[in-house]
């Protein structure tokens, strides 16, 4: 099953584990593939001497399992499934992570909004071995049931369960389900996925843990880790000040971009490379990244300025720049929201994939729409743009691009009124045309959003002053109306949201504060 080389592999990666680790195999006999898994943990059981196999018969029809212990108690962690392929790393990350190593591991703060999630939760991520999305997924939440000790997580193999997909009605891969409620589609990040289960099973505030808060204190402390956020602390870490980020995600919007062709000495360049770029360049500087935070309060009047984050974590420093850039727009019509996620998207390089070869819609016709509709008309069979407006406002190379498409129709005048399905998938939108008033049903199997970004500024929308849009107004200097607070890119006032803008406005924020700081106003 193995050759000598992977093993050899295997047993040095395993050389330093501490702990002694069992994996403890249930399974029913009359499996073809019982004896497969058996042999595959025996080979890698065999890389060290910390690692043995136990396994018992099941009465469960087709049960075919193992679950990792650590010194004969469980770690919470199980796989259903023989974790080859892809998900071979994600098994032995999980030793790893048991024994308290691995680069995956989450930071303190992190760590501790984990411990924080309401046990008991139940995590379940059916998987396929082929899919490169799912071990990230997988090993994310693994982590969480070692740092919990409320919360289990099990691998399941899709293929080798085929009859609980159908019965969940899976359409993509990986599907996590959280105490038996579908929790997330397609892939994500820890911090992606730590997000939306403190939405659905709460947590426990800090103050009830009895911990202290803990406070962090910068010179500068930029908030957004995308194109703005990075030039702004990248500029500042080369002033000599000590410099923090509190961000989502490094790379921000950019991650979600298939092709970037503008940014200019770069004749391409994909979201995910840029995002990497981004994060190599800022780790070239002795910057401190305090990524996954979501902001929960921001106090910016006086000379100290302190920002909250879910967790109990504080962020101070005199000078502040706002960074945290948009998000998606929602339809906001009846049908969407429970939808999300099951025939409802809003990136499609993230789940264009799952709709091969089926028929899609994009609503919205601006540049976003169209290149959605460009680039999902390379792997479904058709795909309908419906446009609000009488007229697209893309581009006209985009424009041109997508009407040369065979399977591209587009559809002006057309208000979304709304998203049909049964509650496990889409199969439809209701369009009205604005001019007859006529309204339509068009059968399909999913629908891509793109009407826009929302300005990520609302904890700040007490203390600065913004527009009727949501935007936090800024002079040509970055400058808000509070002393020592700036605003750069996509949350700003800033006129054309591309991300080469972005990073010389952030660029310029940090210039300012810099030169604020030499006169005496921070």
């Amino acid at each position: 099953m193995f050759d000598s080389a992977i093993l050899s592999q295997v047993s040095s990666v395993f050389q330093s584990l501490e702990a002694r680790y069992t994996f403890s195999i249930s399974y029913d006999p009359a499996r073809a593939e019982a004896q497969e898994m058996i042999e595959f943990l025996r080979n890698v059981a065999g890389c060290s001497p910390q690692l043995s196999c136990e396994w018992t018969e099941s009465h469960i029809d087709g049960q075919l399992e193992f679950a990792l212990l650590k010194d004969g108690l469980p770690t919470g962690i199980k796989f259903r499934g023989i974790p080859n392929g892809h998900e071979f790393t994600s098994l032995l990350l999980a030793v790893l992570n048991a024994d308290g190593k691995g680069k995956n591991l989450p930071d303190e703060g992190i760590a501790r909004r984990i411990g924080q999630l309401k046990g008991p939760i139940s995590l379940q991520t059916y998987v396929s071995l082929t899919c490169t999305n799912c071990p990230d997924v997988v090993q994310a939440l693994n982590i969480f049931a070692l740092l919990n000790s409320g919360i289990t997580h099990e691998m399941i193999d899709g293929a080798l369960f085929q009859q609980e997909v159908e019965d969940q009605k899976i359409q993509g891969v990986p599907s996590v389900y959280a105490n038996g409620k579908l929790l997330h589609v397609g892939r994500s990040t820890l911090g992606e996925l730590l997000q939306e289960l403190e939405q659905q099973v709460g947590t426990t505030p800090a103050a009830a843990t009895n911990e202290p808060p803990t406070e962090r204190a910068f010179d500068v402390l930029v908030l957004g880790g995308g194109p703005a956020g990075t030039a702004a602390a990248i500029y500042s870490a080369r002033k000599g000040l000590h410099v923090g980020v509190v961000a989502e995600r490094i790379g921000g919007q950019v991650k979600d971009t298939v092709g970037i062709e503008n940014l200019i000495s770069i004749p391409h360049i994909t979201g995910s490379e840029l995002a990497d770029a981004l994060r190599t360049h800022l780790n070239a500087y002795p910057v401190e990244i305090f990524e996954n935070r979501r902001i929960e309060k921001a106090l910016l009047q006086g000379r100290k300025k302190t920002i909250a984050t879910v967790g109990g974590e504080l962020f101070t420093a005199p000078a502040v720049i706002i960074a945290t850039g948009a998000s998606w727009r929602r339809l906001n019509v009846p049908g969407e929201s429970e939808h999300i996620g099951r025939g409802v998207a809003f990136c499609p390089h993230c789940d264009g994939p799952f709709y091969a070869g089926k028929e899609v819609a994009v609503v919205g016709g601006g540049n976003s729409g169209i290149e959605a509709a460009i680039d999902l008309a390379g792997i479904c069979r058709n795909v309908t743009v419906f446009e609000f407006a009488d007229t697209l406002r893309a581009d006209q190379v985009l424009q041109d691009k997508a009407r040369s498409l065979p399977n591209v129709q587009i559809v002006t005048s057309a208000q979304t009124t709304r998203v049909l399905g049964d509650g496990t998938k889409v199969t439809g939108i209701s369009v009205k045309d604005r001019n007859s008033g006529e309204e339509r049903s068009h059968t399909l199997d999913g629908i891509f959003v793109q009407i826009g970004l929302m300005p990520a500024a609302a904890p700040f929308k007490e203390d600065i002053e913004m527009t009727p849009q949501g935007e936090i107004r800024t002079d040509a200097h970055c400058r808000t109306s509070l002393p020592g607070v700036y605003a750069a890119g996509d949350v700003s006032t800033v006129p054309y949201k591309q991300i080469i803008i972005a990073m010389g406005e952030g660029a310029k924020a940090a210039l300012s504060a810099f030169e604020d700081r030499m006169r005496g106003v921070l």
